[in-house]
């Protein structure tokens, strides 16, 4: 299966083969063009191995471990650029926090300073983020770009559809650290202590004082 693809002047055909685990694409030898390609989201790579550490996105496929903490990577590359919240190479002198970068410190020192540089055009609000600003056009637009591949729900935001997915796996990585309850919402479980070992009582009955604990 070929096709065409124009890039400004240049042109190139890309070749997939339906069976093969490697996807791809030949140019031309007079007009090169970037000879890998991801049939799931259209990126085009210069290398293989490049392809093949991209597509363990799509998979989940995470090999790559942290040694001082549980979180794993897709590549060796992001678990490099992770360790650096180990270290104190990115760190704020407001709060001590370490980030992953130098770009990652200066967004999150907004966070001190207040600083909104990003403007929505529509209603005015400002964010610290330009990635905030975008999810929160959505809520202008009615874009819903992340679907759900177990049912037919979709949701302007990825986090959301994070969220959302947890009803079908059962997830549940928020834990109580008063009892052995566990919730797929950080909201639920901070309602569970608000209501059972704080006992607030948010659910009273007026008429007999019974009230609903979560």
């Amino acid at each position: 299966m070929c096709y065409s693809y124009c890039t400004g002047e240049s042109s190139f055909e890309v070749k997939i083969e339906p069976d093969s685990p490697d996807i791809s694409e030949h140019p031309h030898d007079d007009k090169p063009g970037p000879p890998y390609l991801c049939t799931v989201c259209d990126k085009r790579f210069t290398r293989k191995r490049t392809l093949k550490d991209h597509k363990l996105i799509h998979t989940g496929e995470k090999f790559h471990s942290c040694t001082q903490c549980e979180k794993r990577f897709t590549n060796q590359f992001a678990l490099k650029i992770h360790m650096n919240v180990h270290s104190s190479k990115y760190k704020c002198t407001e709060c001590g926090k370490c980030c992953q970068s130098n770009f990652l410190l200066t967004i999150h020192r907004r966070s001190h300073s207040g600083e909104k540089p990003f403007e929505c055009t529509v209603c005015s609000k400002r964010f610290p983020k330009l990635p905030a600003l975008v999810n929160h056009r959505r809520t202008h637009s009615g874009e819903k770009l992340y679907k759900c591949y177990m049912c037919d729900k979709a949701f302007s935001q990825a986090q959301h559809l994070k969220t959302h997915l947890r009803v079908h796996t059962g997830d549940k990585p928020y834990k109580c650290s008063l009892c052995d309850k566990s919730f797929s919402q950080s909201t639920h479980l901070q309602r569970h202590k608000y209501c059972v070992h704080q006992k607030g009582r948010p659910h009273d009955c007026h008429d007999c004082g019974n009230w609903e604990g979560v």
